[in-house]
């Protein structure tokens, strides 16, 4: 843990305020009373005192209660640019909990709703402050997961969760509500209950939706608190503390984020599945240190546009903070570093930032991280530094460089950050684009061919990926506006596709056998839609809506795609960078390609055969019907062919011979005969 940390176990300890005369730092406290609105009983004010850049009070010496829980707020001389610098009651900015409930009051001079901050909550027992939720539930720290059931980097299929759900309600209009962390728990385990989503199938006692669709990790949209009501995430507020509204489910009398998210991340963990976290370091939207500290933490890059702070990485343009402030990556001064606590030159936000990762990882027991928006983090010697303490701090726990990963999103996809050695890996946004055209039967806008467009689809070592790790392949992502990016079911339809089925299976089959790290769209494996527009132009956040997964078309394509990743997460051809292309058609209007996974002549292979096109064997249902593969593997003796989407064993007469379906891919591995 942080030397920061330590110190706030028996003190209340503010970092680097930066507007301290005349008059400095107060500590203001109380304790949670409910009403119409709650209101802080028993308010104390207490003076910090400094020593350096730390203002303190002890604990101690602020009169409390053992076996009380506190609410409380840092009051300070803003130094906002855009406020009048008086005095405001600001969240802890490192605070492990926050209770939305109770709101810091309006300032006199400025009725501005948005400078209401939520207070912080503590624990007083036995002398110490203790972390708690704001019914004074305790937990320990999540437990790692064990090294032998985590999958390594070149085995896991990544499920993206968001963390805004759907459900139809009784006039059979969508309503849009908050997936907690109990529900995400239902999804799990199944013996575990759903809350703001309770009654619909796939969430009930006795299923476990993970564990059937197979899914070795799971990252949710950005789980640290904001304020806004979930939608996507990415307006982080209070990076310490998880999510307000995802640990308060319906039921609760009072929130539970902590407690709620450590048994997550434990079923999670005793279940084989890891867990990585979504992180937003671009920008903080409603953060305390816009106040307490704006001139060291942040930057606003339109009204400074020549500091080098206010442009993206790779020359990219003006850093864009979507209604946030931009966080600070190339300002240094003389400082304290609250991660080890001594003093030097240091970057103030990258020192905050890695403090915020040393928290999740002691507590939370992450196993990865996916950062948001690299290019606007627009620092890599930063980015390079948080992957590097995110390594060191897996080692020095006991874990093994294969089972943890740090992965970066920026839709250009700039190579330069893996071969650099910035991130262990790269959002391979290229593969959607490829993937959505060979859907339609075009050939990517950036390609020569249909046949190129297909084979950088399936080997990522073709566009200058040197391993499957460095890239994470995805059909779609939560990043839903804009041309061709809508869920996919939406994509085909939106493209005159009236019978999808077939096309999103076939989408599928590319996916889990590409070379590459598998990412599935919560709700793309049975074929989820959207319950709100994607066109209307501020970004539209994504729900997933489970009550789906019980149509019949849906269903299958769930049982499809469960087979499939079920063979990714165990079949060793599928772990290894092995892909050869033994067979291309394009003759008389068919875009049928055969590919081969793993090391010819072993015994782990796999062989698709995909047809892009409308051709279909000529009286395919005869028995006699035949569409011959050339180039077909030996089978090793002690060996035959299954074809996994089907479940059903190849004759040796009828192997690389079996007729094609129109958009269908036939999926075969080596098995045991």
């Amino acid at each position: 843990m942080t030397h920061l940390f330590e110190l706030k176990k028996a003190a209340f300890v503010l970092w680097l305020p930066y507007n301290v005369n005349p008059e400095p730092p107060t500590l203001v406290i109380g304790q949670f009373q409910a009403g119409n609105p709650p209101s802080l009983a028993n308010r104390q004010v207490f003076p910090l005192t400094q020593q350096a850049d730390l203002w303190s009070i002890d604990a101690a010496q602020c009169g409390l209660t053992d076996g009380q829980v506190y609410h409380y707020w840092f009051e300070v001389s803003d130094s906002s640019p855009t406020r009048d610098g008086s005095r405001i009651a600001c969240t802890d900015p490192t605070a492990f909990t926050v209770d939305w409930r109770l709101l810091a009051p309006l300032r006199p001079t400025l009725q501005i709703s948005d400078d209401q901050d939520p207070a912080a909550v503590i624990k007083y027992q036995n002398g110490q402050l203790v972390s708690c939720d704001p019914g004074g539930e305790t937990v320990e720290p999540a437990l790692a997961i064990a090294q032998a059931k985590a999958a390594p980097n070149n085995r896991i299929v990544i499920y993206e969760l968001p963390t805004s759900w759907a459900r139809t309600n009784i006039q059979h209009d969508p309503e849009i509500g908050v997936g907690s962390f109990r529900d995400v728990m239902a999804l799990v385990d199944e013996t575990a209950d759903a809350a703001n989503f309770a009654g619909i199938p796939a969430l009930q006692q006795g299923q476990s939706h993970l564990l059937a669709l197979g899914i070795n990790a799971l990252e949710l949209l950005p789980l640290a608190d904001s304020f806004v009501d979930r939608e996507w995430g990415y307006a982080t507020s209070n990076y310490f503390a998880p999510d307000h509204d995802l640990g308060f489910p319906k039921g609760n009398s009072s929130p539970t984020p902590n407690t709620d998210l450590v048994n997550l991340v434990n079923l999670c963990h005793d279940r084989g599945i890891r867990f990585i976290i979504d992180v937003v370091m671009a920008f903080g939207t409603r953060a305390a240190l816009e106040n307490v500290n704006f001139p060291d933490f942040h930057i606003d890059a339109g009204t400074h546009p020549n500091d080098p702070d206010a442009n993206q990485s790779g020359g990219q343009g003006r850093r864009t903070d979507f209604g946030g402030k931009l966080w600070r990556y190339g300002h240094f001064i003389q400082s304290y570093d609250p991660a080890n606590g001594t003093s030097g030159s240091f970057c103030p936000a990258r020192q905050f930032m890695k403090a915020y990762l040393l928290r999740w990882m002691a507590d939370f027991a992450v196993d990865g991280v996916r950062m948001d928006s690299v290019n606007n983090v627009a620092n890599w010697d930063f980015v390079e530094e948080f992957k590097d303490l995110a390594r060191q701090t897996w080692s020095a726990n006991g874990g093994t460089d294969d089972r943890f990963i740090v992965v970066g999103e920026e839709l250009s996809v700039p190579l330069e950050l893996v071969t650099q050695h910035r991130l262990d890996g790269l959002w391979n946004e290229e593969f959607k684009r490829m993937l959505r055209s060979a859907l339609l039967g075009q050939n990517s806008e950036k390609e020569p061919s249909f046949e190129w467009t297909v084979r950088k689809l399936i080997d990522c070592r073709n566009l200058g990926f040197k391993d499957g790790t460095e890239a994470v392949n995805y059909l779609g992502s939560h990043d839903v506006e804009g041309f061709r990016n809508e869920r996919l079911f939406n994509f085909l339809q939106n493209n005159g596709i009236v019978f999808t089925e077939e096309r999103i299976k076939l989408a599928f089959v590319c996916l889990l056998t590409a070379v590459g790290i598998p990412m599935i769209l919560a709700g793309d494996e049975f074929a989820d839609q959207h319950d709100l527009s994607v066109s209307h132009p501020p970004k539209q956040r994504d729900a997933v809506n489970y009550e789906r997964l019980n149509e019949p078309f849906r269903r299958r394509i769930f049982d499809y795609v469960a087979r499939l990743v079920k063979l990714r997460t165990h079949y060793d051809a599928l772990a290894v960078n092995d892909a050869e292309f033994i067979h291309v058609d394009f003759n008389n209007s068919k875009r049928v390609l055969c590919w081969r996974r793993g090391q010819p002549g072993s015994d782990s292979q796999v062989v698709v055969v995909a047809n892009f096109s409308d051709f279909v064997t000529a009286n395919a249902f005869d028995g006699k019907a035949e569409y011959r593969v050339p180039n077909w593997p030996a089978t090793p003796q002690g060996k035959k062919w299954r074809e996994i989407t089907q479940e059903r064993d190849v004759p040796s007469d009828w192997v690389a011979r079996e007729p094609i379906f129109p958009w269908e891919a036939k999926v075969y591995a080596l098995v045991d005969a």
